[in-house]
């Protein structure tokens, strides 16, 4: 990949709030027909590492049964609003007008949009009507990277043009209820919603320069994480492999994608990672020998807005670009496949 440059980045939440205690108390009204099951895993909220999360409806609306209707049309409001959110502070950063993003990447996997998500705002966003649209499902949580690195080979695959990505997840709306799956009562003590957005150019670089991509995918692995997709609504899949999993490969992966970028793991001055969870955290740093403090960034982000899926990476990248990037970061996040997305930057 040629390297490009990312000229600005931005971040948006819904407006409702919940704090975590609060969450656990509805969780377990919400559960009551299940109380051992509740039970049995109610400990999650309170070692989960997260004290609030931003979702997309109110706290009432999570307490009643909801099919695939009315789930997808609280996505389609809610993703639409943030998506406008975001990329308009995104363009405004970079300096840009509307009409002067060619391209488009969107990456959502908690809701169906069609026509997809740039589409149906880009008459209020003010886009061209000849612009390119690149819409993304089934990353997961792995999107943020995932949808960046495209982003920028579109970018530099055709100097001189500006493109825009966004990531846009809703991932409270698929807490269910009705489900005996440990995993669903996992997700209400993990799961937020939130928007990023960033546009990237080829040429000189301005807050930061993408220098190329990477990823793995790893066979006999779809069971992981991701999606089944039944009546009521999406119904989320999480092994409780998944640390194990990520302390056991994390470091060969990650020498694998320095070799493909031309650098050593020791290259690295920093990592900026998707936070999926507090064990997920202390797998990495197992893995990769950090030291305590090293993922402080993502502690924060997990502790303010939970689990947003793919746009929780891009959480982390801002609060980097605003304490001061490092020299050379390495962004990597997981997600179903199961894969490994990695993104390599350099500071302005």
């Amino acid at each position: 990949m040629q390297q490009c440059s990312l000229l600005s980045l931005a971040t948006a939440v819904p407006p409702h709030v919940i704090e975590q205690q609060d969450a656990k108390a509805c969780a377990r009204e919400a559960f009551g027909g299940k109380k051992a099951l509740f039970d049995r895993l109610a400990g999650v909220f309170d070692n989960a590492g997260i004290a609030r999360r931003h979702i997309v409806a109110p706290q009432e609306w999570y307490m009643s049964a909801h099919g695939w209707h009315d789930r997808n049309a609280v996505y389609l409001e809610a993703a639409e609003s943030l998506f406008v959110e975001a990329a308009s502070d995104a363009i405004e950063k970079a300096g840009l007008a509307p009409e002067q993003i060619d391209g488009v990447v969107t990456v959502s996997t908690t809701g169906i949009a069609t026509p997809s998500l740039e589409a149906r705002v880009g008459p209020l966003m003010g886009f061209r009507d000849d612009v390119r649209r690149v819409p993304m499902f089934g990353l997961g949580c792995a999107g943020g990277v995932n949808g960046l690195a495209t982003t920028s080979r579109l970018a530099a695959s055709e100097p001189g043009t500006n493109w825009l990505f966004v990531t846009v997840e809703t991932c409270s709306i698929s807490i269910r209820l009705d489900s005996d799956d440990p995993a669903a009562v996992v997700a209400t003590a993990l799961f937020g919603d939130g928007a990023a957005a960033a546009v990237v150019t080829s040429g000189e670089h301005s807050i930061a320069r993408i220098m190329g991509g990477a990823e793995k995918l790893f066979p006999d692995t779809l069971r992981i994480m991701g999606w089944d997709v039944e009546d009521p609504g999406l119904a989320v899949v999480f092994d409780r492999a998944i640390p194990p999993f990520i302390e056991k490969n994390l470091a060969s992966t990650v020498d694998e994608m320095c070799a493909k970028l031309g650098i050593d793991r020791s290259d690295i001055d920093r990592l900026c990672c998707h936070p999926g969870g507090v064990k997920v955290i202390d797998a990495i740093e197992t893995a990769l020998h950090l030291n305590q403090g090293e993922l402080n960034i993502e502690r924060e982000v997990l502790r303010d807005f939970g689990n947003m899926s793919a746009p929780t990476v891009m959480f982390v990248l801002d609060r980097l670009l605003k304490q001061g990037l490092p020299d050379r970061v390495l962004m990597t996040a997981f997600g179903p496949g199961f894969t490994c997305a990695g993104l390599l930057l350099e500071a302005a």
